[in-house]
Order: C-alpha cells, then structure tokens, then sequence
C-alpha cells in the first residue's frame, strides 16, 4: 500500500486579508486576491505574489483575527543561568529532523536537497531559487519561512513536498508529479497532465526517482 500524506500548514495571524484555499485543504495567508483570466493572483505581502490555476482554488475565508487580552503585569523572577547554546545541526541533520516531523522517508528528502543544492545554504539558482531546498521568494512567503535560514528552509521545502504528495496520492505517477511540481510548479505538471516536456524537469524526475527505487530495493524488508 502507498503511503498517505496530510499537509500542515501554520498561518501566522495577521490584522487583516484573507485564506486562500486550495482545493487539497492547503491554506495561504494572502493580503489580497485577484482574478486573471483563468488564473488568480495571490499577494502575500511586499512584492510576493503568488499566480496559480482559478480552478485549483476552492474558497477564500475572511481573516477574522482577534486581537489577544493584554498582557498580565510581569511578575518579577530570579535569573536563571544563561544555558550554552545548542551547536547549529547540520543541513542533513535539518533534512532527518524534517522528514520525520512530516513523515515522508528522510532518504527521498535527502535526494532532493542533494538535487536542488548539495547542501549547500548559499547557493541561489539563476531563477533566483535560494537555499538547501531551493526555495523561490514567493514560495517561501507563501510558507512563512525565511529562505535564507537553513532550519527554516528545509522545514518549508519538506512540508511543500509533502503537500505536492498528497495533492497527486490518486495518481499511479505520484512521486514523479510530486517531483515535477516542486521542481517546474504544479501549473507546469496541470498543463502538460504529467511530467513537462522540460529537459531540466525530465532529468530532474528521473534521476531521484531511479535514485530512491533503487534505495527501496537495497532496503531489507522489516
């Protein structure tokens, strides 16, 4: 049986805007919307703006954001002593942090971010894609997460794929769309019904794919 994937998304509440959500449950904190042709323009804040398929969009909610109480009056305390901090982990040990806390095989992350960057933090795609998992600004900000912060981005990159795997689990080529979509976006992978033609995307989907079915394979039954 294929595994099931849920997504999770954490809003950050804002004073004012809207939800877009998309039809697989995902939910984006936008300022504004706006209708073009047969897309939608999402504004998620400054300059950030997301353009995606109208029909891949099943509402919008009002942000009804109520501000809290105000604080109770500080309560003076004893200083505690100041802990040593903890050694920044790795970017695979970010990669096995992520990949357990969104249940998706830390392996098949791994593929990824070694595909999308090596590792490497500073690495920023002529497309403007930067970090480990290769984050575009837009797709970050949809995210809530800081692109050039290594724990972040990979938490964003994991949880995105594992919303892709759940927006295709009913399709027979589900890790290859998943793939598909994180690498070219998912209007790409709506538009050609699969995989796009893209030379890049095609050598992109089949080197990981071959690369994790392998891994599979070598993998002793439990």
């Amino acid at each position: 049986m294929k595994p099931v994937f849920f997504a999770i998304l954490l809003c950050v509440p804002s004073l004012a805007g809207e939800y877009a959500v998309l039809q697989s449950g995902f939910r984006i904190k936008v300022e504004r919307h706006e209708q073009v042709g047969t897309n939608v323009r999402l504004f998620t804040g400054g300059d950030s703006v997301i353009e995606m398929p109208a029909a891949s969009i099943a509402t919008f909610e009002a942000d009804e954001y109520v501000p809290p109480p105000p604080p109770p009056a500080p309560v003076p305390v004893q200083a505690e002593p100041v802990a040593e901090p903890k050694p920044a982990l790795t970017p695979q040990e970010l990669v096995d942090q992520a990949a357990k806390k969104h249940g998706i095989p830390a392996e098949f992350v791994h593929l990824v971010a070694r595909a999308e960057s090596a590792y490497r933090n500073d690495a920023i795609s002529p497309k403007g894609a930067i970090g480990i998992m290769q984050l575009m600004p837009a797709t970050a900000a949809s995210l809530n997460a800081d692109p050039h912060d290594p724990e972040q981005n990979v938490e964003a990159g994991t949880r995105l794929l594992r919303e892709l795997l759940a927006q295709y689990e009913n399709h027979p080529d589900q890790l290859r769309r998943a793939l598909a979509a994180y690498n070219a976006g998912p209007g790409a992978v709506q538009k050609y019904n699969g995989v796009p033609p893209y030379r890049e995307t095609q050598a992109y989907v089949n080197k990981i794919v071959e690369a994790y079915r392998r891994k599979v394979a070598a993998t002793p039954a439990k």
